[in-house]
């Protein structure tokens, strides 16, 4: 490399357990990197909460402060490397980045999830880049296969295991017969949970990233109150147990799907049955797993560890090195839309068919299945299978029910007269059965 040649030099906004990945492997990289870059990367400043607290890394003491206003105004600062998280500061930190036609990488799914757009407008408007690879599936390259190496497929349908704490769960509750509690706490205790425990266990972590990979395939930006969305919370071992049975294992799917002669989309993050012989009910601990099922390609499945401080900042880096070759030659497309004429309507809960697995708590007495089947039967509903197992100690029962195809309206339906049925008590858990072809 030669002496004369620029730097690029990188402000980064954040120094976390991500952050100090990222500055470990720039810093026993950095000749690799730059072979690769075309120029070395300088660290031009660190802007940290705490001044003082002890980190797992050395970092030069004159590089720390906890004032962003001089990295983001200082214009031999090329790039913003933005891992803060939130989206308050952070977002106005990377308008101010990106006005000013900075790049700005980062690895933060809510600010691209419910900012992408406005975002997105921004840079093009100034001439500045925004990447975010890490923002989704960490280590695996998902969103620069979307982009780049798949540019010129359509998917009608994207799936897989975007939550690798929600996933670890499942894979400790049904391979050691413990029940949901005590495997929420080893999670809490490896480190695995967010400090908004909801975003794992009720779904919203995974919607983020379901919202990120539609823009990325379909070119819209959907706002997360118009998907189905449910967490794991209501999963219990005697789930997983019928699901065995049923030939079923229990993941937490994210799905994007084109329905019918529109191409309607319909994203969703639920409890679903995938197959035991399928690829994705072998996915465990903390992994995630995303099938991309293009037109030209075909299905294109990507695996690796979805979290993490060394999966993220692989993935960190990798953007980093896209950023520095587009400050160094500006060939990279600016921050745009990846594909053009999509744009999808979305789907209406008449145009979602699928299988169904539905459980049920129920009074323990005779007339009671007949009841459940005369409400599903009153709403076209065929039901391929029927378990019943009583429960010991009281008179009831969990009733199990597997649908051959039905809308997701017929089904909703159904459930809503089953709710005023006196024989039908609590809680009930609704999960898809997953076509993997």
């Amino acid at each position: 490399m030669s002496e004369s040649q620029e730097k690029i030099r990188i402000g980064m906004l954040g120094f976390g357990t991500v952050g100090q990945g990222v500055w470990k492997h720039l810093q026993s990289r950095g000749e690799e990197l730059a072979m690769e870059t075309g120029s070395e990367f300088e660290i031009a400043g660190i802007v940290v909460r705490s001044l003082d607290r002890k980190r797992d890394v050395d970092v030069p003491a004159e590089l720390l402060t906890d004032d962003p206003t001089a990295l983001l105004e200082d214009p031999s600062v090329s790039i913003i490397c933005e891992l803060a998280g939130g989206t308050t500061d952070v977002l106005k930190w990377t308008r101010k980045a990106l006005t000013a036609g900075k790049s700005v990488v980062t690895a933060n799914k809510a600010l691209i999830c419910d900012h992408g757009e406005e975002l997105m407008e921004l840079a093009a408007e100034h001439g500045g880049r925004l990447f975010f690879e890490a923002s989704v599936a960490g280590g695996i390259p998902v969103i620069k296969g979307l982009r780049e190496g798949l540019v010129v497929n359509r998917f009608d349908r994207i799936y897989g295991i975007l939550n690798g704490t929600s996933n670890y769960i499942l894979t400790r509750m049904e391979r050691e017969q413990l029940s949901f509690e005590p495997v929420l706490d080893a999670a809490r205790a490896l480190g695995y949970v967010e400090a908004d425990e909801s975003l794992d266990l009720d779904g919203g972590d995974a919607a983020h990233k379901t919202v990120i990979l539609a823009w990325l395939a379909h070119r819209k930006w959907v706002p997360t109150d118009k998907m189905l969305i449910e967490g794991i919370r209501k999963v219990t071992l005697g789930d997983m147990h019928f699901a065995r049975e049923l030939g079923y294992r229990i993941k937490l799917i994210a799905s994007i799907q084109r329905l019918g002669d529109h191409g309607r989309l319909a994203l969703a993050v639920r409890p679903t049955l995938v197959p035991l012989d399928s690829l994705m009910a072998d996915v465990s601990e903390a992994f995630n797993a995303v099938r991309l099922e293009g037109d030209v390609a075909g299905p294109t499945v990507l695996i690796g560890k979805g979290a993490g401080q060394d999966p993220t900042a692989s993935a960190v880096i990798a953007d980093l090195v896209d950023a520095g070759r587009a400050y160094l030659s500006d060939t990279h497309p600016r921050s745009r839309s990846p594909r053009a004429g999509d744009a999808s309507e979305l789907a209406e809960m008449e145009d979602i068919s699928q299988e169904y697995y539905i459980r049920l708590t129920v009074a323990d007495r005779s007339g009671v299945l007949a009841e459940v089947a005369g409400a599903f039967s009153k709403c076209g509903i065929s039901i391929a299978t029927v378990i019943q197992r009583d429960h010991e100690g009281d008179d009831t029962a969990s009733l199990v029910l597997a649908t051959h195809v039905c809308s997701e309206a017929s089904l909703r339906a159904a459930l809503n007269i089953l709710g005023g049925e006196e024989s039908v008590l609590g809680d009930f858990l609704v999960c898809p059965i997953l076509d993997p072809e």
